[in-house]
């Protein structure tokens, strides 16, 4: 009993980078998983060897096709998605991996991560990768470690990476700076078709996807796609070129699903003729360059020990008018630039 309680009591040690990246270059999904769950891990001894995998990494990477997928709640992106990684499994042999966004809760940091279990036929495919990820109240419901997830992904050997983001009408900045494509499920008949979502998210779709239309009469198909086609014309041109399509399709049914992959492929080939393809991945390492030292130098400046210990005196003051909220942030910053 005494051993079976030392056991219990030792600290568990953390493999090498090494072994992580040997075992995911072998396309290990196991070991894959638990490389990123490193990447999510709050522990600094986790995100130093998380940080050497990434390195490892990266020069097997970049050479898969990334999608990013969103729309409102109820919408169907996880049926859109298992509908479309078979198909792209079955039908043109791709290894797919899905990173799906779940919404954490605000009050307690719960997420559902409900993902994994919507998506039944796709999980158990041995070409397919699932990683259900809560999205802690980052950005744009992407997870802080989605970036970093992609490359080990990739390094694995998934050359179609699908991100699914929540989808709650935030800011998709983050999931667009990632991905080389957009897509945007929405619905039709469901009042006004343009009304919940921001203008900002379909300015950055590459196609708009009306889902479920198998439920919807005719009529009511053709005028949601023309009202979003309508929509499109009012927003500047692409910067790489491509005019955004709006179609309709049914995951339940698999209808319209591979009309979606011809999309995606027609633009996949007008943005490598052009160049945009290969300026937009530079542009997308440039902010993440960026994000990465603005994350930094923030998480720096809240675990400096001296500004923990004034920092509940100056909240104070500011919740109770003694000082503006411009000169306690210019305080804390002169202790912490000392």
């Amino acid at each position: 009993m005494k051993n079976i309680n030392k056991i219990k009591l030792k600290k568990q040690t953390l493999n090498p980078a090494s072994y992580y990246f040997d075992a995911i270059i072998a396309g290990n999904i196991t070991i894959l998983s638990k490389a990123i769950t490193l990447l999510e891990s709050t522990k600094i001894e986790n995100h130093k060897i998380a940080e050497e995998i990434i390195e490892l990494c990266l020069p097997y990477s970049g050479k898969s096709q990334r999608i990013g997928i969103t729309g409102v709640p109820g919408v169907g992106k996880s049926t859109f998605i298992e509908s479309f990684g078979k198909y792209l499994i079955n039908e043109h042999h791709k290894k797919v991996a899905v990173l799906a966004i779940d919404p954490s809760s605000q009050k307690s940091g719960g997420s559902i991560l409900g993902d994994k279990t919507r998506m039944n036929d796709l999980s158990i495919n041995s070409n397919a990768f699932i990683r259900p990820s809560p999205s802690a109240g980052a950005l744009g419901g992407v997870a802080k470690a989605t970036r970093e997830s992609i490359i080990l992904c990739e390094a694995a050997g998934f050359n179609i990476i699908l991100i699914e983001t929540v989808g709650v009408g935030q800011s998709e900045t983050n999931v667009n700076s990632m991905v080389d494509f957009f897509l945007l499920l929405m619905l039709a008949g469901a009042g006004d078709e343009l009304q919940g979502i921001k203008r900002g998210i379909m300015e950055m779709a590459d196609a708009i996807l009306i889902n479920k239309s198998d439920s919807e009469d005719s009529t009511k198909i053709k005028l949601a796609k023309q009202n979003y086609k309508n929509a499109l014309h009012l927003f500047p041109a692409n910067k790489s070129g491509w005019l955004p399509k709006v179609e309709s399709c049914s995951a339940l049914n698999n209808i319209g699903i591979e009309k979606t992959w011809e999309i995606i492929n027609k633009h996949n080939e007008l943005t490598h003729l052009n160049g945009w393809f290969e300026q937009n991945r530079k542009d997308q390492a440039k902010f993440w360059l960026n994000e990465t030292i603005s994350d930094s130098i923030k998480n720096m400046f809240y675990q400096n020990e001296k500004i923990k210990s004034l920092l509940p005196q100056i909240e104070n003051d500011v919740v109770n008018g003694i000082i503006s909220p411009f000169k306690a942030a210019h305080l804390l910053l002169n202790e912490f630039k000392k």
